[in-house]
C-alpha cells in the first residue's frame, strides 16, 4: 500500500509469534482449520488462485459453496459509495459485518531439532499470518475482498476465506488494533481499532467524530479547567484518505480519528496551556468509555473570542 497515501507501509511481513520458545507461529484456530481442510501448504505451490473455481472440497474456501473468489458485493458497492461521497465508514463498516473476506497466510521454516534417535531434524513449513506496520509503529492485519487483489498484492501468498467478524477476531487475537482492506489496490480502507473490535463482536459501530454520547464525556473532562472557555469536537486529519489517482475520500484514514479544538481565555502563558491541555489528557485517558471509543485524538487549541 503506497505510503504517500496515508496508509499502511506497503511492505509486508510474516509475523513470528512472541511467547512460543521455538518461534513457531500458531495460527488463529479457523484459519489452520480451513488450511487443514485444504490439504498441505503446497497444494498450490507454483500455481495461480486467479481465475479458479474455489468452491468445493479441498480448497480453502470449502465452506464457501459456489464462492470464485471475487469481491463481495455489498463491500464492493459501499466503498464505491464512500468513495464518490454519498456514503460514509459506517456504510463500509456494515456491509463488512456480513461479509466474506481473504486473509493472506504464508510459508515459514520452523527451527530444525533433535531427533529421538539424535540425528538433525530437517526444519518444517509453518503457516503464517501476514501482518503489516503502520506508520505509527502500530501492527495491522491486511484482509481483501478478493483473491486476485490478494495475489497481485502478495504473490507467495495463500488466501484463506473466513467472514470478516473473525478476521477481526484474528487481528484482536495477534495484537493488531488496525484492519487494512485491500492494501495495493486503487483504495485503501483502513479500520481503526474501535471499528475493529465492533466487527469482531458482531454489533453497530458509531464512530467517534459523531458519537453524541461522547460529548458528555468530553464535558466531564473539561469541567474545572478554568483557562476553557469550550470545545468542539470533529473528525480528526486522518480520517481522510487517498485514493491511487490522489483524490480525497472522506473515510478510510489510519488516523489520527478525533479532533478536539480547545477555546482558552486569550493571552495565557504558553506553560499554562501546557498543563491544561496534559490535565485534559489525563483526564480523558482516565475514561473507560473514551479510551474504548476512541482511537486516536489531536488536540488543537485556538484563543477564545474576547
Amino acid at each position: 500500500m503506497p505510503h504517500e497515501h496515508g496508509q499502511a507501509h506497503e511492505h509486508p511481513h510474516a509475523h513470528d509469534g512472541a511467547g512460543s520458545p521455538s518461534g513457531q507461529r500458531h495460527l488463529p484456530g479457523h484459519i489452520a482449520a480451513a488450511l487443514a481442510r485444504a490439504g498441505s501448504p503446497s497444494d498450490s505451490a507454483g500455481q495461480s488462485w486467479s481465475g479458479r473455481d474455489l468452491s468445493g472440497e479441498g480448497n480453502p474456501l470449502h465452506q464457501f459453496d459456489t464462492d470464485d473468489g471475487t469481491a463481495d458485493q455489498a463491500v464492493a458497492e459501499a466503498l464505491a459509495r464512500l468513495v464518490a461521497g454519498t456514503d460514509d465508514e459506517v456504510g463500509v463498516h456494515r456491509a463488512l459485518a456480513a461479509a466474506r473476506v481473504f486473509v493472506a497466510v504464508v510459508a515459514s521454516l520452523a527451527e530444525g531439532g533433535m531427533g529421538e534417535h539424535g540425528f538433525a531434524q530437517d526444519k518444517e513449513a509453518d503457516m503464517a499470518l501476514v501482518t503489516l506496520s503502520a506508520p505509527d509503529g502500530r501492527k495491522a492485519l491486511p484482509v481483501f475482498t478478493s483473491v486476485e487483489r490478494l495475489e497481485a498484492w502478495h504473490r507467495e501468498a495463500r488466501p484463506v476465506a473466513v467472514f470478516a467478524p473473525r478476521a477481526a477476531l484474528s487481528a484482536v487475537s495477534e495484537g493488531a488494533e488496525l484492519l487494512v482492506l485491500d492494501p495495493g489496490a486503487a483504495f485503501t480502507f483502513v479500520l481503526r481499532r474501535p471499528a475493529v473490535w465492533a466487527l469482531a463482536q458482531q454489533r453497530e459501530w458509531t464512530p467517534s467524530y459523531v458519537d453524541p454520547s461522547l460529548v458528555a464525556d468530553v464535558e466531564r473532562a473539561v469541567k474545572g479547567l478554568a483557562p476553557v472557555r469550550g470545545i468542539e469536537i470533529g473528525p480528526g486529519a486522518g480520517v481522510a484518505s487517498r485514493d491511487a489517482s490522489g483524490r480525497v475520500v472522506a473515510g478510510g484514514g489510519p488516523g489520527p480519528e478525533l479532533r478536539l479544538t480547545l477555546a482558552l481565555t486569550p493571552g495565557l502563558p504558553a506553560e499554562t496551556v501546557r498543563e491544561t491541555v496534559s490535565e485534559l489528557n489525563s483526564r480523558l485517558a482516565g475514561s473507560p468509555r473514551f479510551a474504548e471509543s476512541v482511537d486516536s485524538i489531536e488536540l488543537k487549541v485556538r484563543a477564545a473570542p474576547s
